[in-house]
């Protein structure tokens, strides 16, 4: 495992830390997009793990691109030739909001200082965002004559509205932690020496759930950005049926008849 990205399990819950703190955690190296797809296509293989809480190490969540590479042609970015600019996005940092899209796993962001530009797109990619007090957020692309490469175009509308997202990619402004709690960025907000233990708390409410009906609500939740409500309809259908086959459900409603707490072992 690459020491770029550091995974501590805690039972059912994987705590996955961008570990570069010395450049604030770019995320637009491959050797970082590498280690951080290897890292969660590893854990969504595990039913056992429930859940992920994705933070950075040091002072910032992710600074996003590392613009001594963008300012360098022939680096992993930017190219001399733009056709092989376009090839190493696709290649690149556009891997990762499909790896996100793709996990079935729950993700919690726990966004403990600064996510700017791809690091704040990175935020939006994860399912459930925490900020510590000291967050801050800004699609900031613009801000550097560039657009959002990553995907940001498509993952903040769907996350805080068109209105607001376009305010914020079009000026690039920085978004405080309360500001982002308020148009909807970010679920909550806590004292920074709180984040952690908050994220942990939520994951452990979403790993108490049956593993099998919690990530096919996900799957559900995910298609629902894309698909007409007749497909969901249909998958729902289809996921409800896997669902009332599993061990789990007739644990839980046995539990519940019996006025007990539930065991739930992903079967």
């Amino acid at each position: 495992m690459s020491e770029l990205v550091r995974i501590e399990r805690e039972g059912a819950i994987a705590l996955v830390t961008l570990n570069q703190p010395e450049k604030r955690n770019p995320i637009s190296g491959l050797e970082m997009i590498d280690a951080l797809e290897v890292a969660m296509r590893g854990l969504d293989a595990d039913i056992g793990v429930r859940v992920v809480i994705l933070t950075g190490a040091g002072s910032a969540f992710s600074s996003g691109g590392d613009l001594k590479a963008m300012a360098t042609p022939g680096s992993s970015l930017r190219d001399a030739l733009p056709s092989q600019t376009r090839r190493n996005y696709k290649a690149g940092i556009q891997r990762l909001p499909l790896l996100f899209e793709a996990l079935e796993v729950p993700v919690i962001a726990a966004v403990n200082g600064p996510a700017i530009g791809a690091g704040c797109d990175l935020a939006c990619m994860c399912d459930v965002r925490i900020a510590g007090e000291s967050a801050k957020f800004a699609e900031s692309f613009v801000k550097l004559g560039i657009v959002p490469g990553d995907g940001g175009a498509w993952l903040l509308p769907r996350v805080i509205g068109f209105a607001k997202a376009s305010e914020l990619a079009l000026t690039g402004d920085l978004l405080g932690a309360a500001e982002a709690l308020a148009c909807g960025l970010v679920s909550r907000v806590v004292p920074d020496d709180r984040l952690l233990d908050e994220a942990r708390l939520v994951a452990a409410k979403i790993a108490a759930n049956p593993p099998h009906a919690v990530r096919m609500t996900k799957r559900l939740l995910r298609e629902g950005h894309r698909a007409s409500l007749a497909q969901v309809l249909e998958l729902s259908a289809a996921m409800q049926a896997l669902s009332h086959a599993t061990a789990d459900h007739d644990e839980a409603v046995g539990a519940f008849l019996e006025k007990r707490a539930p065991v739930f072992k992903g079967e």
